[in-house]
């Protein structure tokens, strides 16, 4: 389902985040990663979903590459294929929080009103799916952003910390929700996470490093 084989990036001032970094995934496994703020976990998944070049090595999803994609190809291959949780939620503030999870199908194609509406009660807000996000916590615009994420069906899904804006109660129904989705669906995830807890979800817990992903040490 996702293929990253020996990538490498840099950044701007010549520092090197990855060299010869690998990672499979098969469809339905989910896997969370770990590691120190600043050691490239959000660039992965940048990476991963082609909006950042690579330096070298490749990605592909489903069997198709998309680093090196042009930027029409890989628009859709990320519309059809992928599930993005943005830290920053990226919610349309014109439209409401249906219509919100809704482009995400009518984008493909794919309108499902009734879909949308329960995606929006999975996550606890199927009540306010009228209003707009500027009457939203930043924990409810969250949930928002995890409701459309999941709402097509993806075949991989790329979550950005999807609950640090979450209570604890709130946080573990959005985890079930997670992994309930992904493995209904038969898709791979990633969970980039700071939480043990929300890791502790995941079929297996890797650990970003320089020296790249290995399996993460169980905690004393």
């Amino acid at each position: 389902m996702l293929d990253i084989i020996d990538i490498a990036k840099t950044l701007p001032g010549g520092r090197s985040l990855f060299a010869g970094l690998s990672l499979s995934l098969a469809a339905g496994e989910y896997v969370a990663i770990m590691g120190e703020s600043g050691v490239g976990k959000s660039t992965l998944l940048n990476l991963i979903a082609g909006l950042e070049p690579l330096d070298a090595g490749e990605i592909r999803i489903d069997g198709q590459r998309i680093s090196g994609l042009a930027d029409e190809p890989a628009s859709r291959l990320r519309r059809d294929k992928l599930g993005f949780v943005f830290q920053a939620f990226h919610v349309l503030p014109h439209l409401t929080l249906e219509q919100n999870v809704r482009v995400a199908l009518l984008l493909p194609g794919r309108d499902d009103p009734r879909r949308a509406a329960d995606m929006l009660a999975a996550v606890g807000l199927g009540e306010r799916r009228h209003a707009y996000p500027s009457e939203l916590s930043g924990g409810e615009l969250q949930r928002v952003a995890i409701a459309r994420a999941l709402v097509h069906r993806p075949t991989l899904l790329l979550a950005d910390e999807p609950t640090g804006n979450l209570d604890p109660d709130t946080a573990r129904g959005v985890l079930a929700l997670l992994r309930a989705e992904l493995k209904a669906n038969g898709a791979a995830g990633i969970l980039v996470t700071h939480s043990e807890h929300a890791a502790a979800s995941a079929d297996r817990v890797l650990e970003l490093t320089r020296a790249g992903l290995a399996p993460r040490a169980a905690a004393a």
